[in-house]
């Protein structure tokens, strides 16, 4: 008997495409009834570009960029919907070994710290500056990605002027160790395992994580065409469930070396199963010896880590104004808001009888421990969700958080 859906999906080298991967890869697809065809790719732009002309269904996500597709800021127009969160966290700053030297001159240490790391970064910067040498050039993976806007929060709230007293470039995934070694770029925000490669290649170090940034954030997201969507609804609740399915293994430490030897495959990662270890286990090698586990490093199940908050999707819109991708209007938050999908995860998942979060959106920054809330089905568990330098965003506050951000740096 042949499957019932066909379903094109496109994924970037990054491990936290593994609830995708693993879903077409053992069976958890095949179960509900898709053919899921997985495209490896080598930008995020193309495969925003892929999603805008149909050669994908849907894809491995980048957080904001489906907002940047419906607000128009990519060449090709698609309007794009999130209906599922594929974890929390998983990326790293990775700096040169020359620039963790500066920085340890000013004071830093092997700990992961964001205010302390930080604090160290903006005083070599200011020397090197005082001294008229050129601003270190860091990496993000695309303009509008969750590492462009968690690396330039932790920097703003450390009053480092991320638009002045750096450069900040675009690099894909796979290449940023490689940019980093051969010192065409001192330091970078990428997800795992392309910040352990660079300290495996012993040319990285690792200064500090989302994990500690923005505890329990969002990170990559499915990306569905709207059109497709809409087109195509038990389609992508089947996938929904199949997606549900293989997070819960994903997460389950007894899968974690089948999972690494998975992912380590050339037609996923192509770098070892160790390299795989540490975002699965949290435990980080971070460059000359230093090591140091990190709780809630990355989370593809627990904790509600795949339901699409319009919270979320909220902080990342207001990251673009504050940075001036996009102007702050009624009709730009409207659409923000409408991105992200929590009532397509709802259907496709409550006939499973599984937690699901009784509110769409939820106030970010609030949590200090693991806290029960109200949900439908199964008890539901949050993470703590705190920012390093203690704000907090409440989604129904926007036009007061946008406001706070126009401030002196250092206030984020």
């Amino acid at each position: 008997m042949g499957a019932e859906h066909q379903i094109t999906a496109g994924f970037m080298p990054l491990f936290d495409s593994a609830v995708l991967a693993a879903a077409g890869e053992l069976g958890f697809a095949a179960r509900e009834g898709i053919d899921l065809a997985l495209h490896r790719e080598t930008s995020w732009a193309n495969i925003r570009d892929r999603i805008a002309i149909g050669h994908f269904d849907l894809a491995h996500m980048l957080g904001p960029m489906p907002l940047a597709c419906n607000l128009g800021l990519t060449p090709l127009a698609s309007e794009t919907i999130v209906p599922f969160s594929l974890g929390l966290g998983g990326n790293c700053v990775t700096i040169s070994n020359a620039v963790w030297a500066g920085m340890v001159a000013h004071g830093a240490v092997p700990d992961l710290d964001p205010a302390r790391a930080g604090a160290a970064l903006g005083a070599f910067i200011r020397e090197r500056a005082a001294a008229g040498r050129e601003a270190l050039r860091f990496a993000v993976v695309h303009p509008h990605s969750g590492h462009n806007y968690e690396l330039r929060y932790w920097l703003a709230a450390c009053g480092i002027d991320p638009e002045r007293q750096i450069e900040i470039v675009i690099v894909p995934p796979p290449f940023m160790a490689d940019a980093l070694a051969t010192g065409r770029i001192d330091g970078y925000c990428v997800g795992e395992p392309w910040n352990s490669a660079a300290v495996a290649a012993g040319t990285g170090h690792i200064v500090t994580v989302k994990a500690l940034l923005w505890r329990n954030s969002p990170e990559k997201v499915i990306g569905a065409r709207k059109a497709w969507a809409e087109q195509n609804p038990e389609a992508l609740a089947a996938l929904l469930r199949a997606l549900h399915h293989s997070a819960r293994w994903c997460q389950d430490p007894a899968n974690r070396a089948e999972l690494a030897a998975l992912m380590a495959q050339p037609g996923f990662l192509g770098q070892e199963a160790a390299i795989q270890m540490p975002i699965l286990t949290g435990h980080l090698r971070l460059g000359g010896g230093a090591q140091r586990t990190v709780e809630d490093f990355f989370v593809p199940f627990d904790k509600a880590a795949n339901f699409p908050w319009k919270s979320h999707a909220l902080w990342f819109y207001t990251q673009m104004v504050r940075w001036g991708h996009v102007a702050h209007t009624p009709e730009n938050l409207a659409i923000a808001r409408d991105c992200y999908r929590p009532d397509l995860y709802r259907s496709a998942l409550k006939p499973l009888g599984v937690a699901l979060p009784g509110a769409n959106a939820k106030v970010e920054g609030a949590l200090k421990v693991a806290t029960p809330v109200g949900s439908a089905g199964a008890s539901l568990v949050l993470g703590p969700d705190g920012f390093f330098n203690g704000q907090i965003f409440d989604p129904d506050q926007i036009d007061a958080y946008v406001d706070s951000q126009k401030t002196t740096l250092g206030e984020a």
